[in-house]
């Protein structure tokens, strides 16, 4: 198991819809936060993809990566087979073991059904080269379905990326998530959280937090995913919450990053 980050690490410094920041961090500057934090990992998603990357970027941040030794997952969102062929390419470049999948868009929330009737054709070109699709719990789909999708595809050829949050959103916490999907599990994103009242009493709010500062049980989470032999790269990812400015969201950032990492390398030595 490696400690990684990832473009949701630093989700404010590459921008969100409304909030781009003066300079947004590139993919380039990415792989320089992981090898100035002496990680050895680092993962691009749907909000920094490197199918933008024209070829001259693209070569310059290979030849970075390979220089650092620094190796680089891949994560897309929703099943255009073009784009995750793409990404299937990208894989292929970076010897990635997979590509991580979240099945939905703003505009498509396909049934199981759909979601393997898409995908299913697409797995002997995924096969072919020794690459697997890791589907990541996002919220829509409960544990038990998406287990039943990766059991039906295969589980040698789909699996999970196991996020120790999102699940909240299908009203399922970490200890079902794990349960469910470590056996499947490809690659893990460490999100730790709060949970806390609002001033009323009347609510609760779930925010993010620095790793060590809410209430996943990290030692447990690693346990569990040992027990269940998946040694998988563990991924840094933060929720940090927006305020006053941006500016100051991004400064937040960084410094969870930094104390997040701190933390886990108490548990995860690579």
């Amino acid at each position: 198991m490696k400690l990684g980050l990832g473009s949701y690490t630093f989700t404010w410094a590459v921008g969100v819809p409304g909030h781009t920041p003066a300079q947004p961090l590139s993919p380039l500057a990415l792989l320089d936060r992981a090898r100035q934090l002496g990680l050895r990992v680092a993962q691009f998603c749907d909000n920094l993809p490197l199918t933008r990357l024209a070829p001259k970027g693209l070569e310059e941040f290979t030849d970075f990566a390979s220089q650092h030794r620094i190796s680089v997952e891949l994560g897309t969102r929703g099943l255009d087979s073009e784009n995750l062929l793409a990404h299937l390419g990208l894989a292929r470049r970076f010897n990635a073991p997979f590509v991580r999948v979240v099945t939905d868009t703003k505009s498509d929330e396909p049934s199981p059904a759909e979601v393997m009737a898409r995908l299913r054709p697409l797995l002997p070109r995924f096969a072919d080269v020794g690459v697997k699709l890791a589907l990541e719990n996002h919220d829509r789909f409960t544990c038990a379905t998406l287990a039943r999708i990766v059991e039906q595809l295969g589980p040698d050829q789909v699996g999970i990326c196991l996020d120790t949050v999102n699940s909240f959103g299908a009203l399922e916490g970490p200890e079902v998530v794990v349960k469910t999907l470590a056996p499947y599990t490809l690659n893990l994103h460490v999100k730790d959280f709060t949970i806390a009242r609002v001033s009323s009493q009347m609510g609760f709010v779930v925010n993010g937090c620095a790793a060590g500062q809410g209430r996943l049980n990290v030692p447990w989470l690693l346990d569990q995913l040992r027990a269940a032999g998946r040694d998988v790269n563990a991924v840094l990812e933060l929720w940090t919450p927006f305020g006053p400015t941006l500016e100051e969201t991004i400064a937040r950032e960084a410094a969870w990053a930094e104390e997040s990492v701190w933390y886990l390398r108490q548990f995860i030595t690579e």
